[in-house]
């Protein structure tokens, strides 16, 4: 199976010049990768030296790029949908819009990018898939909306099955499904499958991030404000449970404050990119990929009854913890977490919840 790389970190310090240096470091390495770009303007060819295109395009040995563009991805996704539509439903309705008159809506185009990785990482064609995205919160957001969405689907989907609606209308549910779909429903289809090629989908991602399989490095300056950012986003990517590998100084050499920020992470200054020589920059980056030693984003600590979460780069002040039922929902600026209890802790309540030394623990009595 693929794995996925990724870089966080503020704009404008190298991010994408470490996501190129780090492609081609694997594929000297005998590594087949694939590096997607979701910057759509010229200067990411440019850095390339190439001319980038929707599709995979290999520049030299075992290194292939591509350069999203959403458009063209959200035409061949809405093609996909009307097929399925004229498959399920004996009168399509949607034959009569085309996928050239769509626009893209805030926040589609990195679901789109998020369905092309999923793609690539599941054929196994590619050992690393590089993602050289933003870098910053959407980037976050992208990766973890599996386990978002199915956090929706399994709550929406109780409160669904226990409407007053669901109750008086599911004597008519076989039925009608029979003479509108190709396809006989029950209520029970609706309200509880979970083993429908979304669920599957969603589940194969969020066990993706939680296995490992998906790394970010964080890329910082020593500029003081690169480095708040970096802190930052390596605190929110613990909370969608991203792994984060180690940090990258450019343009400078590790502080012992930039040490203590980051610790217990490994952390390699690397040389300056002149533009022109790739060698020196990609004989600087550490051993990608493999070998990372990075705190585990949760813990469950069954004899003490005990939930550690590691939230590195933020303070006491800023996370707030509550409880619905049996899940724990850990909120740290504008990142959301929702932690289910194990099946033993079922019914229980938070007892107590200390933060210190970068972890949150929670007791559950």
């Amino acid at each position: 199976m693929s794995s996925i790389v990724t870089f966080l970190g503020k704009g404008g310090i190298g991010r994408t010049t470490c996501a190129i240096a780090t492609a081609k470091k694997l594929a000297t390495e005998r590594k087949k990768v694939l590096l997607i770009g979701q910057d759509s303007s010229p200067a990411w060819g440019m850095a390339l030296g190439t001319t980038p295109t929707n599709e995979p395009q290999e520049i030299s040995a075992n290194f292939a790029v591509m350069q999203l563009n959403s458009t063209v991805l959200l035409e061949n996704s809405w093609e996909e949908v009307k097929q399925l539509e004229a498959q399920y439903l004996r009168s399509p309705i949607l034959k009569q819009v085309y996928g050239q008159e769509l626009g893209i809506i805030p926040g589609m185009d990195r679901a789109l990018a998020l369905n092309v990785i999923r793609e690539y990482y599941q054929n196994n064609k590619y050992d690393v898939i590089i993602y050289d995205g933003s870098g910053g919160i959407d980037t976050l957001r992208m990766f973890g909306m599996p386990e978002i969405l199915s956090w929706y689907f399994r709550r929406f989907r109780g409160i669904f099955a226990e409407s007053d609606i669901v109750q008086t209308l599911s004597p008519f549910v076989q039925p009608v499904t029979s003479a509108i779909l190709n396809t006989s429903w029950t209520p029970g289809d609706i309200t509880e499958n979970t083993d429908n090629p979304a669920s599957q989908m969603l589940e194969k991602g969020t066990e993706a991030l939680s296995q490992g399989k998906v790394i970010a490095y964080l890329v910082t300056t020593p500029n003081p404000a690169a480095v708040a950012t970096a802190k930052y986003l390596w605190g929110s990517a613990q909370q969608i449970g991203l792994s984060v590998a180690g940090v990258l100084v450019n343009q400078g050499t590790v502080t012992e404050s930039i040490s203590s920020d980051f610790a217990p992470l490994d952390i390699i200054s690397v040389p300056n990119f002149d533009g022109s020589n790739w060698q020196p920059l990609i004989d600087g980056l550490p051993t990608m990929v493999e070998g990372f030693n990075a705190p585990k984003p949760i813990e469950f600590l069954m004899a003490e009854r005990k939930i550690k979460v590691f939230l590195p780069g933020c303070d006491k002040k800023d996370v707030k913890l509550t409880q619905y039922g049996p899940e724990i929902t850990v909120e740290t600026g504008d990142q959301r977490r929702n932690i289910t209890l194990p099946p033993a802790w079922r019914g229980s309540s938070v007892a107590g919840a200390k933060f210190q030394n970068g972890y949150l623990e929670v007791t559950v009595g």
